[in-house]
């Protein structure tokens, strides 16, 4: 399945995407940013998340990052 589709998917039923599809998204998008600045934010982000262990709040951060993802499907 490619990236676009991915995104699209957990766009269209967040609620029921795990964070670590989500995070295993954006850690793929990433690279893909041109800011080296960008990048290292979206980095800390996503550790910030891997480093909680309550699931809602893994879920609330997540959904703080969907900017990226509309971002990926507009060309960066």
């Amino acid at each position: 399945m490619s990236l676009e589709k991915q995104i699209k998917d957990v766009l269209n039923d967040f609620e029921h995407t795990s964070s670590e599809k989500i995070l295993e998204i954006l850690n793929q998008i990433k690279p893909q940013f041109k800011n080296k600045l960008i990048r290292e934010y979206l980095q800390g982000k996503i550790q910030k998340i891997l480093d909680s262990t309550d699931d809602v709040e893994k879920k609330k951060q997540c959904k703080a990052l969907i900017p990226y993802l509309d971002w990926y499907l507009q060309g960066l």
